[in-house]
């Protein structure tokens, strides 16, 4: 399996594998030409013709009787002297001069006959010449046609089945929408599988309750790298995710928490607010010590419970003063000190115990099944905006001279795009697209005013299975626009409506058999929880594809399970490991949507969507490849594969022609 080459800087991330056969079947091998009857003169013929010359010198045999009948009358009556002897003479004189022209005409028949004889032998010689000849140049041309036949077949066998499908060059965002578990989980292995093999980086922010991203950490563990998996809350004090920042970035971090519990609220007065306590306090404060600033404000001075609130023991008495004179001492400076001390309160322990971690290739953030929407929203929102930050910080000091990074070489994943504010994944979007980074959000269902991420400059709508048939309908006409009119706004044309898209059997087979099969959670994330013969590192400068398909297989249920159905290591169904070309049709429509297998992914083409599969155990196909099918070359014609060129064909002339083709029938010696 070698790498794809499209390109000085292809994209790496991979979105799933389409099933193609760009080289059409060589059908039957052409016959080889058999020798017909060997011509001969035929008995019957040349028993005709030796009838009709006794036919024709019939009469001529009855007159030289007559002669010799009347010659031999005349010499007995000549001593009887019945008749003279001169007349005797004259008489059998007489008989010789006419039995004398009677016998050439004879022999000048029987000349005929055995000229015409040979006429006809020499011409079917020449016949029988002239259909060996014919026979030699038509075997020459079937051993010509069999060596194409051989050829088209060599390559009909050789090639791929499964290529990959990457993301069009120009995108910045992916946009999944619908999909369950089991589709996530396919996706996001994937990804990281793809990113592994370049060494790239990966971060997966987990909104969806489950392990959807465990798969992948088992991928990553077997490769010898350990990932970093946060799970929230129970590592939130070891998870120093935007804790090292300065000021104005926490403080933004921060202030959209409030506006994911409350749409309303005013992001740029709370951000305002946060860095004015920044200012007095310090900028590499706690939460706990941002909280006990904010109950500051929020209590009145002289109250007497003050004291005792061991929030407040974390600021001076100085320090309080001097934050009410800073951001005022008024009712609304209180209430909004409140709310935010209520939004930040869930948040106060977090890198309280963080270390100085190395660097980690794959970073996990997930959120417990067990927590509420409203926490898993909170959790997710500073997350998503202290990624955003980040990716800002990294965009503004990469240094103006240095070659541009290869795209989508850090790619962020959030599953469960749809509970974070839409302003955090705008913010995240345009950072990412900043930065250089790939972006791929997964929706459960995109709602009806989430429908511009199906569409702009730099995002790729991707379509998994719809829980509904509303939103089906909305995701459908992003599918059914072409490249150009996507980029255009047009809308799809009345014929492209519902086409038909090719849906392998392995597609539907693997994603049912797994489709209860994503954990839980997370388990074992550094290097002591992973039992490998190699030592673990943190990071990989790259993977060989097929030491990633090793461990692909080793490591992931998608793995095993789709070399199980492939036949591979067991029992195949036929000699390509299974239904090779076991392809149905599956309809683009509104139905289709809902019914599509768990990895089925559709996405738009430019000819109309196409149908791939996220499943990423097709990695461990013997027919798979990481080329695309536009990287595919064409297949050779008929005329090229007959010109091989000057070398080839000099030394084919050399050689005789090749036995190929069944053998002629067998001589019978009886009949010779």
């Amino acid at each position: 399996m070698a790498d794809p080459a499209s390109g000085p800087h292809p994209t790496p991330t991979y979105l799933g594998w389409r099933f193609e056969v760009p080289a059409p079947a060589p059908g039957p091998p052409p016959q080889r030409p058999s020798p017909g009857d060997r011509l001969a003169l035929s008995p019957e013929w040349v028993s005709a013709q030796r009838r009709a010359e006794a036919r024709t010198h019939r009469p001529l045999y009855g007159a030289l009787a007559v002669l010799g009948a009347v010659a031999l009358l005349c010499l007995p009556l000549w001593p009887l002297r019945v008749l003279p002897g001169p007349f005797v003479l004259v008489a059998c004189l007489a008989c010789a001069a006419v039995a004398l022209p009677i016998a050439v005409a004879l022999l000048q028949g029987r000349r005929v006959t055995s000229e015409r004889l040979r006429a006809e032998e020499s011409r079917l010689e020449a016949e029988r010449a002239s259909r060996e000849r014919d026979l030699r140049d038509r075997q020459e041309e079937h051993a010509r046609a069999y060596a194409r036949w051989q050829s088209r077949k060599r390559v009909y066998e050789s090639q791929p089945r499964w290529y990959g499908v990457r993301p069009p060059d120009g995108t910045h965002t992916v946009v999944v929408a619908g999909g369950d578990h089991t589709g996530w989980s396919a996706l996001l292995t994937t990804v990281g599988a793809s990113l592994l093999r370049v060494g790239g980086d990966l971060t997966v922010v987990d909104l969806s309750g489950r392990g959807t991203a465990a798969e992948l950490c088992s991928l990553v563990k077997r490769s010898a790298v350990v990932p970093r998996v946060w799970v929230l809350p129970a590592d939130l004090q070891r998870m120093n995710l935007g804790t090292n920042l300065g000021a104005g970035q926490r403080a933004r971090i921060l202030a959209s928490l409030a506006c994911a519990a409350d749409a309303k609220a005013d992001i740029d007065a709370d951000e305002t607010l946060l860095l004015r306590l920044f200012e007095v306090l310090g900028p590499q404060i706690t939460i706990a010590e941002l909280i006990g600033g904010l109950r500051a404000l929020s209590t009145p001075s002289g109250d007497p419970g003050s004291d005792s609130d061991p929030a407040l023991g974390l600021i001076p008495e100085d320090r309080r003063a001097e934050l009410r004179d800073r951001c005022g001492d008024d009712r609304s400076v209180r209430e909004r000190a409140w709310e935010l001390e209520q939004h930040l309160a869930p948040f106060e322990g977090v890198g309280r115990r963080a270390a100085d971690e190395p660097y980690a290739q794959v970073k996990v953030i997930a959120t417990d099944r067990t927590l509420s929407e409203v926490s898993a929203r909170a959790y997710g929102t500073y997350t998503v905006a202290a990624l955003s930050e980040l990716l800002e910080l990294r965009a503004t000091r990469a240094p103006a001279e240095q070659a541009p990074a290869r795209p989508w070489q850090h790619t962020v994943v959030v599953a469960g795009a749809e509970s974070l504010p839409a302003h955090d994944l705008e913010r995240l979007g345009e950072t990412a697209s900043g930065a250089g980074a790939g972006l791929v959000l997964l929706f459960r269902e995109v709602a009806e005013d989430a429908e511009h991420w199906l569409s702009g400059v730099g995002r790729f709508p991707v379509a998994m299975r719809q829980p509904d048939s509303a939103a089906a309908a909305r995701v459908l006409p992003a599918l059914l626009e072409t490249g150009g009119a996507r980029s255009a706004g047009a809308g799809p044309r009345p014929e492209q409506r519902a086409p038909a898209l090719r849906l392998h059997r392995l597609t539907e087979v693997i994603g049912e058999a797994l489709l209860d099969s994503v954990a839980d959670g997370y388990v074992g994330d550094t290097a002591e929880d992973v039992t490998a013969p190699v030592s673990m590192r943190n990071a990989a400068a790259s993977l060989a594809p097929l030491d990633l398909a090793r461990h692909m297989r080793a490591a992931t249920t998608w793995g095993r399970t789709t070399a199980q159905a492939a036949g591979i290591g067991g029992e195949a169904t036929d000699e390509r490991g299974g239904a090779a070309d076991a392809v149905g049709e599956h309809r683009a429509d509104v139905h289709g949507l809902r019914t599509l297998p768990p990895t089925a992914v559709v996405l738009p083409g430019p000819d109309g969507p196409v149908l791939a599969d996220a499943n990423p155990g097709i990695l461990t196909l013997p027919d798979a490849t990481l080329s695309t099918v536009a990287e595919v070359p064409e297949a050779p014609t008929v005329g090229a594969e007959a010109d091989p060129g000057a070398g080839g064909a000099s030394a084919e002339e050399d050689e005789p022609p090749p036995n190929l083709g069944p053998p002629p029938e067998r001589l019978d010696w009886r009949a010779v």
